[in-house]
């Protein structure tokens, strides 16, 4: 147990230590969140509930980026650098080994959402009830479950460029097409077609329900884990094969 614990800690500094993971997912969504909250959309109908609104996408676009980019690029890093094959002569289990990377990735996302959580009260003032941020909190938390699959899905690419561009891209078309940038409903409508099939607007929505008093849609929790069970079987087979290959 203790092999796991100095396992996750070593994996949460290694990624507080990354710009990449400072930059994307730190500056970049604060960077927006001042951008639409503070010098576009300023003369927006009920200013309070858009800014606390686009602070739920921009936490969001936070964690799903951390989950998909730091977590898939790693891994590809980590075998193409033989570190995965080292750690299989070590006392600490593949199965070990994933759960503590995993714990790393929980403890990051929960900084990422203090910080931009603290990042909307000190720009807009953002105001909710105790009960609202803390859901919003499990909600996102949990839901980050999806995108880190997604990760490990991204994380059985053998190059690393490779990775990087398609994780990318991924971020990106989620982000945009779930609403994450700009509301859905704003978007042409074969994209709105799509984007509520998505898990980021599932993931988002859940967030944007509780600030408005509500729960997450039962849709919302069927998608996402609908992605979720999808993402680990794909990413378990495609191991195997790796695995039987080498």
């Amino acid at each position: 147990m203790n092999a796991v614990w100095m396992q996750c800690k070593a994996e949460a500094l290694r990624i507080l230590r990354n710009p990449y993971y400072v930059f994307w997912s730190l500056m970049m969504p604060i960077l927006f969140y001042v951008l639409f909250t503070r010098i576009f959309n300023t003369g927006i109908d009920n200013a309070q509930e858009w800014q606390a609104h686009y602070l739920m996408s921009m936490t969001t676009f936070s964690v799903m980026g951390t989950a998909i980019m730091t977590l898939g690029i790693r891994l590809v890093e980590e075998r193409s650098q033989g570190w995965a094959t080292f750690m299989r002569i070590t006392p600490l289990s593949d199965g070990a080994y994933f759960f503590a990377k995993m714990m790393g990735q929980t403890v990051i996302h929960t900084f990422s959402i203090i910080v931009i959580f603290a990042a909307g009260a000190i720009i807009n003032g953002v105001s909710l009830s105790v009960q609202a941020w803390l859901f919003s909190y499990l909600w996102i938390l949990a839901g980050s479950f999806t995108f880190l699959a997604l990760g490990t899905l991204i994380g059985a690419m053998k190059k690393v460029d490779t990775a990087s561009g398609v994780s990318n891209l991924l971020y990106m078309v989620l982000a945009i097409s779930g609403g994450m940038w700009m509301p859905l409903d704003t978007m042409p409508q074969f994209i709105q077609n799509i984007g509520v099939w998505l898990p980021s607007y599932n993931f988002g929505n859940g967030a944007w329900q509780i600030i408005r008093g509500a729960n997450p849609e039962w849709m919302n929790l069927i998608v996402l884990a609908g992605y979720l069970v999808v993402f680990v079987v794909l990413s378990k087979y495609i191991r195997s094969k790796q695995e039987v290959a080498v």
